[in-house]
């Protein structure tokens, strides 16, 4: 509620959202036989008033689109991660010169033509930078400020991460709970009455680990997706999946009264 109200979202907005999404979701995940759900039917399963659903379903299919930056970037950072031209023994990212200092020497121009012709380079490179995903060094070279692409400005871009990471999340949970078929792991460990130091020790450990395994599925998903693009041109596969493995890490104050009611460990 608290990013709604500073974006000036009020509860007008919300319920007309909410009413959308309640549609969307009894339309695809209620079909029988795979019949058109009708909206007498949508209406007695969601609550929501038959001329709205009559409305909500009539209005042009605007699914939001990622901000180019977001589309380009994550390909292009996984790249850029993967790369043994591109990363040090560590499997850090290395500064990239903006074009190759020699032919098929690495460079950031070669990495972002690697993934798309439509968008010059250089407009990927300026977004970046006034996104906070890259800057210039002294020497000219483009560096990567952070390991995974997670833009320090720009709304947009954070908006969408948010809503892509928030229903992945909660979907898995909602997967689990409902036991629809195999558990999808959604797995956490709470601490209470633990002091700031002792969460910032935490905090660095969950950055320094937690950091680590993200970059071992980002190569593997990586070497995956390309193999399973050959084989879908082949005919061998379908590749119709998509797979989301994220991270978090929470803290704040607690009041006596909620650090003598909690459970540790758990």
């Amino acid at each position: 509620m608290k990013l709604l109200i500073t974006k000036g979202i009020g509860l007008p907005v919300l319920l007309e959202i909410v009413k959308s999404v309640y549609v969307s979701v009894a339309e695809d995940e209620f079909s029988n036989g795979g019949k058109k759900v009708t909206d007498s039917r949508i209406s007695v399963l969601t609550g929501v008033h038959r001329k709205d659903v009559k409305r909500i379903r009539e209005q042009t299919d605007d699914a939001f689109v990622p901000p180019k930056s977001v589309g380009i970037g994550a390909i292009a950072v996984a790249r850029w991660m993967n790369s043994p031209a591109t990363t040090d023994d560590k499997g850090q990212p290395l500064p990239l010169p903006r074009q190759a200092e020699s032919p098929g020497a690495p460079s950031f121009d070669a990495l972002i033509e690697s993934v798309t012709t439509d968008v010059r380079p250089r407009a990927v490179l300026d977004d970046w930078i006034a996104l906070g995903v890259a800057r210039l060094d002294s020497q000219g070279r483009v560096v990567l400020n952070k390991a995974a692409f997670v833009p320090d400005k720009g709304f947009d871009e954070k908006a969408f991460f948010l809503g892509r990471n928030t229903h992945d999340h909660l979907a898995s949970a909602v997967h689990n709970v409902l036991g629809q078929g195999n558990p999808m792991l959604d797995r956490s460990v709470h601490y209470s009455g633990l002091s700031a130091d002792s969460v910032k020790t935490l905090t660095e450990a969950a950055e320094r680990l937690g950091m680590q395994s993200l970059l071992s599925i980002n190569r593997m998903a990586l070497e995956l997706v390309e193999r399973d693009h050959t084989l879908a041109k082949e005919g061998k596969v379908e590749a119709n999946q998509r797979a989301n493995f994220g991270l978090y890490f929470f803290n704040e104050t607690t009041t006596l009264t909620e650090r003598s009611d909690s459970d540790s460990g758990k």
